[in-house]
């Protein structure tokens, strides 16, 4: 999929409007909205709608958008801390060059999104539905899908630390491009994930610990 990597690059680029800096309003209803720098600490937009919008450097801590809709949004280089999307939707969305950390994304629907040259720290995507996404380039580290269902989900130059996969379920989840690859937990829930020969020998130990193989 290939990504646009400046506003102008955007279909809908032309058409988007200057937010004006008020706080994010529950069930609000943000189309072709440009969201340009600024913080944004604390607050609910429950339910809001973003539809073929854009945020750049923009900082937000601790906002809830649970239930929001994310439909044709582009970001690039936010910055987002303990931000709650639980339950939300993601449709056609990329996010570039940004940093995340504390983002509880349990129960939300992830479809056809990419993240490029992301930092993403404690991502919890407990129960999650996530198809079509792919990590190039990012940082992953705890990495939380416990119960979620992956489907064509790809990793290509991403280092992945610490990642929880209890209970989940892969389907042509393409591991082979990560260039690192730590299984904290749940080494058995890869069945249907695709991996390399180096990779194989590196999840051994998690492997046998998961089958109840005892090595000595």
């Amino acid at each position: 999929m290939t990504v646009a990597q400046s506003l102008d690059q955007l279909s809908y680029g032309p058409y988007l409007q200057r937010h004006d800096g008020e706080p994010l309003r529950p069930d609000g209803n943000y189309t072709e909205v440009h969201v340009d720098g600024g913080e944004y600490e604390g607050g609910e937009a429950t339910s809001a709608k973003f539809i073929e919008s854009a945020f750049t450097g923009v900082t937000l801590v601790d906002v809830g958008l649970e239930r929001a809709r994310f439909s044709e949004v582009w970001l690039s280089r936010n910055r987002w801390v303990g931000v709650r999307i639980v339950g939300g939707e993601w449709l056609d969305v990329s996010m570039l060059d940004s940093s995340l950390a504390g983002v509880q994304a349990y129960g939300s629907r992830l479809r056809r999104v990419n993240f490029q040259r992301c930092k993403i720290d404690t991502l919890n995507l407990r129960g999650a539905t996530v198809a079509d996404v792919a990590f190039e380039d990012c940082e992953l580290n705890e990495l939380d899908c416990a119960g979620a269902t992956l489907t064509n989900v790809s990793f290509p130059g991403t280092a992945i630390r610490n990642a929880r996969l209890s209970g989940a379920t892969c389907k042509k989840v393409d591991l082979r491009g990560a260039r690192e690859l730590d299984v904290a937990d749940g080494a058995g829930s890869l069945r249907g994930a695709v991996v390399d020969g180096r990779q194989l020998i590196e999840l051994a130990p998690a492997l046998a610990a998961a089958l109840g193989i005892i090595v000595k």
